[in-house]
């Protein structure tokens, strides 16, 4: 605000000489303010436009344990996603090994146990990747995408447990409809060649329900045309190797067309249906355990990324 210049003075004639004495020294003691318009001016600009700091969020300094937790984070999502690559490269390079991805072979695609090591291996691949380009570039959108997606994983899992419990009267048909499958296809297919040979010859069983089941293969049908007609895989039989050292490929040839008596000396009569039933049923506490250490890793991850979420994006944007 500005003082205007004062000057005291009275009418001529009308103050005394003695008064204009006494209002002398009044009148020295006055000083002129220079106006300035910015005094003005400053009291009406809003607090926003004086503080620069109030115009945008500046996010503080990370501190030390911000740092350890958001690298950590990265290491974390760096080793999924090398596991997830190695699986999706196993995946594809068995399905280029037995031509499953040519055209002729597009059929039984769905039944190739490496098309489980793509697709898991390509999700988690994926997902990791998210995590550790989130964590290392502080962005928000990859790190919440990498939240979602194992929030939405864990979902999953959590359903199909749910499900699993529902339905464990029925898992007994789950499994004979699986091993039907590998029955049909055991000469299709190596890998499910392979499981159906460690199946039998671990639980020392045969077929299904009986050795009889092999029946119902194309190849070990008592009508086909082959060498391989009534006979059943060598690790249905009781003793595979010859001499103790060589695997004998030759041990169940005919042992369909022997009765109950005589081929039980030759191979196993019982079905692996209710041998592997068992078996997971006596496994019960490690899949428990894995499960339990599977949603561990995923809680661990999400836990971290959150960590890191919230030291880059200030409280007011999250809302």
């Amino acid at each position: 605000m500005a003082l205007s210049r004062t000057w005291l003075s009275r009418p001529r004639g009308v103050a005394s000489s003695g008064e204009s004495t006494r209002l002398l020294p009044q009148a020295s003691r006055l000083v002129e303010l220079p106006y300035s318009s910015s005094d003005d001016d400053d009291t009406d600009l809003p607090a926003a436009e004086q503080d620069p700091a109030a115009w945008c969020h500046v996010p503080p300094k990370p501190g030390t344990f911000s740092q350890c937790v958001r690298y950590l984070a990265f290491l974390w999502n760096l080793l999924f996603l090398l596991l997830g690559l190695l699986a999706l490269a196993v995946g594809v390079w068995g399905l280029l090994a037995k031509g499953s991805l040519g055209g002729e072979r597009l059929a039984p695609l769905g039944s190739d146990p490496m098309l489980l090591f793509v697709l898991v291996g390509l999700g988690a691949s994926a997902v990791s990747l998210a995590g550790c380009l989130g964590a290392l570039r502080s962005s928000p959108c990859l790190l919440r995408f990498f939240v979602g997606a194992v929030l939405a994983f864990a979902g999953l899992e959590l359903l199909g447990m749910l499900l699993l419990l529902a339905a464990r009267h029925r898992l007994r048909d789950a499994l004979r409809d699986a091993l039907l499958l590998c029955l049909l296809r055991y000469q299709e297919e190596p890998d499910l060649r392979f499981l159906v040979d460690e199946v039998q010859r671990n639980l020392r069983c045969c077929g299904l329900g009986s050795y009889r089941d092999w029946e119902n293969n194309p190849y070990f049908n008592c009508s086909a045309p082959g060498v391989q007609a009534c006979s059943v895989p060598a690790s249905c039989c009781l003793d595979p190797w010859q001499n103790g050292t060589v695997a004998n490929a030759q041990c169940a040839f005919g042992a369909l067309r022997l009765g109950d008596m005589a081929a039980s000396t030759v191979v196993h009569l019982g079905g692996c249906v209710a041998q592997l039933s068992a078996w997971l049923r006596g496994q019960a506490g490690g899949i428990v355990a894995a499960a339990a250490v599977l949603v561990l890793v995923e809680a661990t991850g999400v836990l971290m990324a959150l960590k890191v979420l919230g030291d880059i994006v200030p409280v007011g944007a999250r809302d």
